[in-house]
């Protein structure tokens, strides 16, 4: 792995391991120390994605303009204000406002690292975009198992650690992004935006394919970030602790980066995103039946463990996948479509998840999320078919090619 990967895996950890101290307990705070309800928390977090969707369009374009140092050093200028000001104002608006300025900062950042690491280590096929996801869920394990602890002492507490780990990366970013400049920016053609890029864009059929494959990837979100929003306040319900539920996020984060050994020779035998995907889909399914069942710590502990490998598969490839498909000089704009789509899915699952609960109850919630996850199945077998139909894939240099 190239040293300069190390740097983005490092400034990624930081960064992810300081939101993590606060994400998870988000609803909590909303509905349980703010006096709200489930409904206007999920409106909450839907706005908090709603900015990192736009955040995450503009730090794409930004990175394909001018690289991706500007594109994180503005990101985090944002993050790193607003989150020390979240320390002193955290009352019900000041915190639906700071939050929401918190994800547009934060959706500046992602694709850049994500751009940069699969354009500093072309060669690497699925593996920089793995790096980069393993050292996201690091943080999760690092940041959850923390949070808990912190929030049963002071959530005010929380909002200044937070801000000292965005502190922390932008410092980090400041003094080492710049000399990954050069490596990092594609040639290629650039757009003054992105209505620009879509009506003159070379490779439509490769358009069309990513849309497909988003598709499901929103889907599949709305479904998994259940877990940090309506069931992190059933768990509540049912008697378990702040702390056992910050636990459950340290199990995924500790097993995503245990299993790798394992994913990496499961991937190799699969030899194919579109399984990969798939399997990892109907993992997903069997831990919501678990989670039927579940009605103690070990329950929900065991549905987090089968989520986990589900999670393995199918985060990384839809990356891959992406960067593969994007024309020379659009990698940013790309990257930042995926991670637009999986953030609109993290703003629509919150609150669709809080109305289904408030007015029907968990039970038609799981069999919902059931029904999503089947048909995100079914754009991963038509995103298959088309590219199969549309564009050559050669898969010993792993690109795919107009037909």
């Amino acid at each position: 792995m190239p040293k300069s990967i190390w740097l983005l895996i490092i400034g990624m950890a930081i960064n992810v391991t300081g939101a993590s101290l606060v994400w998870p307990l988000n609803t909590i705070y909303i509905h349980d120390f703010l006096g709200r309800s489930l409904s206007f928390a999920g409106l909450v977090l839907m706005l908090n994605q709603g900015s990192a969707i736009i955040g995450n369009l503009v730090g794409g374009t930004i990175y394909d303009k001018w690289g991706g140092f500007r594109s994180v050093i503005t990101g985090l200028c944002i993050s790193v204000t607003s989150a020390f000001l979240l320390v002193a104002y955290h009352s019900t608006y000041s915190y639906m406002m700071l939050l929401m300025v918190i994800g547009f900062g934060s959706g500046l950042v992602k694709p850049a690292m994500y751009a940069m690491a699969g354009s500093i280590w072309p060669d690497g096929g699925r593996k920089p975009f793995n790096a980069m996801y393993v050292a996201q869920n690091l943080g999760v394990a690092l940041g959850a198992s923390l949070g808990g602890f912190i929030a049963s002492q002071s959530f005010t507490l929380i909002f200044l650690v937070n801000g000292i780990f965005y502190l922390s990366f932008f410092l980090l970013a400041l003094t080492t992004y710049r000399r990954l400049e050069g490596r990092s920016v594609d040639d290629g053609y650039m757009y003054s935006s992105v209505t620009d890029y879509e009506s003159t864009i070379h490779h439509k059929r490769h358009f069309i394919a990513l849309l497909i494959l988003c598709s499901g990837f929103v889907l599949c979100w709305i479904g998994y970030v259940q877990w940090q929003s309506t069931l992190s306040s059933y768990t509540q319900e049912l008697g378990i602790s702040l702390s056992h539920y910050s636990i459950l996020w340290t199990i995924n984060g500790f097993l995503i980066v245990s299993l790798q050994p394992i994913v990496k020779f499961v991937v190799a035998k699969m030899r194919d995103e579109k399984r990969q995907i798939i399997t990892g889909i109907v993992i997903f399914m069997i831990s919501y039946a678990v989670v039927t069942q579940a009605e103690q710590f070990s329950g929900f502990a065991a549905a987090m463990v089968i989520l986990t490998i589900g999670e393995v598969l199918v985060w990384p490839a839809v990356p891959t996948l992406a960067h593969r498909l994007a024309p020379k000089g659009r990698t940013g704009f790309y990257q930042g479509f995926v991670n637009s789509t999986g953030t609109a899915g993290r703003m629509l699952g919150p609150l669709l998840g809080g109305v289904i609960v408030d007015y029907f109850g968990m039970n038609p919630l799981f069999v919902v999320i059931i029904l999503l996850y089947i048909v995100a199945i079914g754009s991963t077998l038509l995103f298959h078919r088309f590219s199969q139909k549309n564009l050559a894939y050669n898969q010993d240099v792993g690109e795919f090619h107009q037909s």
